[in-house]
């Protein structure tokens, strides 16, 4: 018994590190988004040409995150995050480095590689942590990467205000963000390959069941990218606000979605990753349904808060899904952050699109209908669900084999 205890307090130990990087990865994010102008000018770029270099971190992403899988089954999963996060976080020096045009969209395709890679590694691993909890922690640890970026944005906001150089604030963001990613991993499940398996292959495309349950995390992503892009425009106007008023929503939108990613798991250890997708699809609709009817701010408001809540908890259970959907765990995951990530680089552009051809009411109109598509195709999440009581390690009789 004294074997099933320390492995108990090992895998707990790891939920408590792998969340610790998923704040880390969050802050870089945080940190990069509030000095977007200051490289904006830096670089001497046009906003149509900021757009444009603005594509490549998705791109990077997209490419690189199906070789995450590789570099986990070589390295061990452990040495694998370390390297991986590291890479991250100092890329975030480089865009604000960035001269011109060219080496800027260099320098975003390279962040966006590195941080699709440590995406990928670290959801392997709290998946797998998951699985030996026996019990939903997926939408905390995403709940921890939101709360990483609010803090992330808070300093760097701060920095903006005094007025201080991006190449500097991002430096030491970098050099303090690398030393706590890198010692986060020294207590992450150190996983490694069998003898006997085989290596991934070096790039595939997503199997089956990613796409199905990437197809749920596409509408729940579209939804979130369009809230964060345009809530703040669709209030000032749509509905004649102030530009105080207009962020406000913004954030409020970023803090409902934190909250409740935070609270998720309790959710969906009671009732089910199916039932909690299809109860958040209906929130989200009617958030939807509120933003589109709005003739006054605060409806518009609730609206987009009650978006956040019903999405929140969406792309955490995909990629636990995906974790437990077949015998490639990383493949899964990384078929389904590609597809997110996919969905998060087409929203903010097709809402545009769709505003500039009718209006930006319509535009809301089409993520109601993607809200609702969550309602209907939730039951693909179950394929991922297995019988948690067998991996639940509270009840083994012997530990986890696995290193």
């Amino acid at each position: 018994m004294s074997a099933v205890v320390h492995e108990q307090h090992e895998v707990k130990r790891a939920r408590y590190a792998v969340a610790a990087v998923f704040a880390v990865h969050g802050a870089v994010t945080g940190s990069f988004a509030t000095r977007v102008p200051w490289i904006q000018d830096h670089a001497s770029v046009s906003a149509g040409q900021l757009g444009l270099a603005l594509a490549f971190p998705a791109l990077g992403a997209s490419l690189a995150m199906p070789l995450a899988g590789g570099v986990s089954h070589r390295f061990g999963a452990r040495n694998a995050l370390r390297g991986l996060i590291t890479l991250w976080t100092l890329s975030l020096i480089l865009p604000s480095l960035a001269p011109n045009l060219l080496t800027l969209c260099l320098a975003l395709f390279t962040y966006g590689a590195t941080a699709g890679m440590a995406d990928v590694a670290m959801n392997a691993l709290g998946v797998e942590v998951e699985n030996r909890l026996g019990r939903s922690i997926m939408s905390g640890l995403h709940g921890m990467w939101s709360a990483g970026a609010l803090i992330g944005s808070a300093a760097g906001t701060l920095a903006a205000h005094l007025g201080s150089d991006a190449r500097l604030h991002h430096f030491l963001a970098a050099a303090v963000l690398t030393v706590l990613g890198v010692t986060a991993c020294n207590w992450v499940l150190d996983l490694q390959p069998a003898e006997d398996e085989e290596p991934p292959p070096r790039f595939a495309l997503p199997p089956r069941s990613a796409l199905l349950i990437g197809a749920v995390g596409f509408c729940a992503v579209f939804a979130e990218g369009a809230s964060l892009d345009w809530s703040a425009v669709y209030l000032r106007d749509q509905l004649g606000t102030s530009a105080g008023l207009a962020a406000a929503c913004t954030t409020g939108f970023m803090l409902t979605m934190a909250l409740a990613r935070l609270v998720g798991d309790a959710v969906v250890n009671r009732f089910g990753p199916v039932r909690t997708v299809r109860v958040g699809g209906v929130l989200a609709a009617a958030g939807g349904l509120l933003i589109v009817v709005a003739g006054h701010p605060a409806v518009a408001m609730t609206g987009f808060a009650l978006m956040g809540l019903g999405i929140a908890v969406v792309v955490p259970l995909c990629f636990a899904a995906a974790g437990r959907s077949g015998p490639n765990p990383s493949q899964a995951i990384a078929g389904v952050a590609t597809i997110t990530y996919t969905s998060g680089l087409v929203a903010p552009s097709a809402i545009g699109g769709i505003a500039e051809a009718t209006s930006l009411t319509v535009s809301f109109g089409l993520v109601t209908v993607l809200a609702c598509g969550l309602v209907v195709f939730a039951g693909v999440l179950r394929a991922g669900t297995r019988d948690r009581a067998k991996v639940d390690l509270r009840a083994a009789a012997v530990p986890d084999p696995r290193p």
